[in-house]
């Protein structure tokens, strides 16, 4: 009786992929587009667009393959080429604008978000300003550090810190519109 591995493993496939096979090529892309299509979507609203930036971060894990040394996820490392893909995009698209204030950064108290559907909070989310999108969801989403965050877009630390203070100041404000607006409120 031959038995027939119903799964490959991650290493054989990731050399196998290295080595320009297009059918491991295939497999992986199958495997994580969706996922990467997702963190995509988070920095860029137009789904076209989330697309094409997502091919263009797997053109580049595949060129790129062999640099990855089994140190960490694999997941983890296409994450972040495709994080790098969509800020780049979002440079060239029209420079960041970020501004360096001094803020006080306390807790606030906000309200549930147990009723909201993750459709809503998305909607919040892509109508962010551009500069606290991205450090929000580099800090929020992607757990990136306030100095991890101000390396990698070029600003200081306590730009990063008021960036994601504002985003979530306004994120609040919105969330209090959008529920009072959907409550009949207005």
């Amino acid at each position: 009786m031959k038995i027939i591995p119903l799964h490959t493993s991650q290493a054989s496939l990731l050399k196998k992929a290295s080595r320009q096979s297009r059918d491991a090529q295939q497999q992986l892309f199958e495997q994580y587009a969706p996922k990467m299509l997702g963190v995509c979507r988070q920095y860029v609203k137009d789904n076209h667009h989330a697309e094409d930036l997502m091919l263009t971060g797997f053109l580049k894990v595949f060129t790129n393959l062999h640099k990855f040394k089994n140190e960490g996820s694999f997941e983890g490392w296409i994450r972040r080429i495709m994080i790098n893909t969509c800020i780049s995009y979002l440079r060239k698209k029209n420079p960041i604008q970020l501004t360096d204030e001094d803020f006080m950064f306390n807790d606030e108290a906000t309200e549930s978000l147990e009723n909201t559907s993750v459709e809503d909070i998305q909607k919040l989310i892509d109508a962010l300003p551009e500069g606290y999108k991205i450090v929000f969801n580099l800090f929020a989403i992607e757990g990136f550090k306030h100095a991890e965050i101000a390396e990698k877009l070029g600003i200081t630390v306590s730009t990063s810190k008021s960036q994601l203070f504002k985003a979530r100041k306004w994120l609040q404000e919105n969330y209090i519109k959008m529920n009072a607006i959907s409550n009949g409120d207005r």
